[in-house]
């Protein structure tokens, strides 16, 4: 896959960071205020059997994202940042 620079280019939101993350660093969710969709940072998931599901398309990756993290999306916690 090949993205031009107004493809990668975003207007990013910072909507929370897991605040139970053993090392501070993941998982963290913003929102591209352009397009409302998310873009989440989680660990990258590797084991082959649990990418059973099928094919990853080139470009993409499946990460993990804990549960208790829904609590940052908009549509969960009433339209605003939920702190964490």
């Amino acid at each position: 896959m090949t993205c031009s620079a107004k493809e990668i280019r975003m207007a990013l939101r910072f909507l929370g960071k897991d605040p139970d993350s053993p090392n501070g660093d993941s998982a963290t969710v913003w929102e591209d205020t352009e397009t409302g969709e998310y873009v989440l940072q989680g660990y990258v998931v590797t084991d082959p059997a649990a990418l059973g599901v099928g094919p990853v398309p080139d470009g993409e990756t499946v990460i993990r994202f804990p549960r208790r993290m829904m609590r940052f999306f908009p549509e969960v916690n009433g339209g605003g940042r939920a702190d964490a």
